[in-house]
């Protein structure tokens, strides 16, 4: 074979090399940067499932009191229509109930187990001296806090279930400070088709391509109509204790989605493309030390007094007003 061909393949090869490259460094000569109406960098998840009954109205309340820039939280759809707030959708974790909400009408719901644990901590319960251990509804929150940003996750592909949570979005007029999505990527393909203009989470499917466009070059060239990226670390994960009996495979699984997935490189290409970085659900002042030192966006936590106060020291912190509506 002649040395041409072998030279014109690799000439276009290392073409590929070097666009993709300066591309991967400067995105927006291909890109338009996407822009956010508000920062967000200290996020409470469920309100703060450590410090107050999950996703409850307090739970909220004493969130945004403290300094937390954004609420997180989950809804459910009950049997009477009712959008609620509520991460499970059956009963029995949060409430003692044996049965689904979506089974079950607004007013027939129980209130929450005390105590009740938290999630993200292993042997953390929550065990608040709160009175408020009630589902509240989407509306609720959304009247209460009318300019606050919220990270909403839809739990379940249920057309009413969406179509009830952007119908509230738009009754409220948050569809620039509220983050809708799911891990499930074909709920985010159903909102953003109805609502491109709410800002979308990355789902697991979208997060599988992203991985895959990054390490074959392709990324820079690739639109990509999320603006929020939110992952667990592979440290936090694997310190979980539904994963401390798991497999050497899981385990090396888990440290290889770390090595590959948690890194600064990518975080500055999406960031450079307007594109925010969450990590989630981070407990520990070393998962918070961490999540800074590789420069997100965001922190999501179920202790927002004691992140909020580790911030405040580390100086990862705002101004007190996270809308950024004068800005742009």
């Amino acid at each position: 074979m002649s040395t041409l061909a072998y030279a014109i393949p690799l000439s276009l090869f290392g073409g590929y090399i070097i666009v993709s490259t300066v591309l991967f460094r400067f995105p927006t000569l291909i890109h338009l940067k996407k822009k956010s109406k508000f920062n967000a960098k200290l996020i409470a998840h469920r309100g703060g499932a450590a410090e107050n009954f999950e996703n409850t109205i307090t739970a909220f309340k004493h969130a945004r009191s403290i300094g937390m820039e954004m609420l997180e939280l989950d809804c459910q759809i009950t049997k009477d229509k009712q959008i609620v707030v509520s991460h499970d959708d059956h009963l029995s974790r949060a409430s003692g109930g044996d049965a689904l909400i979506q089974d079950t009408n607004y007013e027939d719901l129980p209130t929450m187990c005390c105590p009740l644990a938290v999630t993200f901590t292993n042997g953390g319960m929550c065990t608040s001296e709160s009175s408020d251990r009630h589902i509240p509804l989407l509306s609720e929150v959304f009247k209460e806090f009318k300019d606050f940003p919220i990270n909403l996750d839809i739990k379940r592909n249920d057309e009413e279930l969406i179509n009830g949570v952007l119908d509230l979005i738009k009754e409220y007029k948050r569809e620039t400070i509220t983050v809708v999505g799911n891990f499930d990527s074909k709920i985010g393909d159903k909102v953003h088709k109805k609502a491109p203009e709410i800002p979308l989470l990355f789902g697991l499917t979208s997060i599988f391509k992203l991985f895959l466009l990054t390490y074959s070059g392709l990324l820079p060239f690739v639109p990509l109509k999320e603006s929020y990226l939110e992952i667990p670390t592979g440290t936090l994960v694997k310190d979980l204790e539904w994963t401390q009996n798991s497999s050497t495979a899981m385990k090396t699984a888990l440290r290889l989605y770390d090595f590959l997935f948690i890194r600064p490189f990518l975080f500055r290409h999406l960031q450079r493309r307007g594109i925010k970085i969450y990590l989630w659900v981070l407990n520990s002042e070393r998962e918070w030390s961490r999540a800074i030192s590789l420069g997100v966006d965001g922190i999501m936590t179920d202790y927002p007094s004691k992140l909020k106060d580790f911030c405040d020291a580390k100086g990862f912190s705002t101004s007190s007003d996270p809308l950024l509506e004068n800005r742009h």
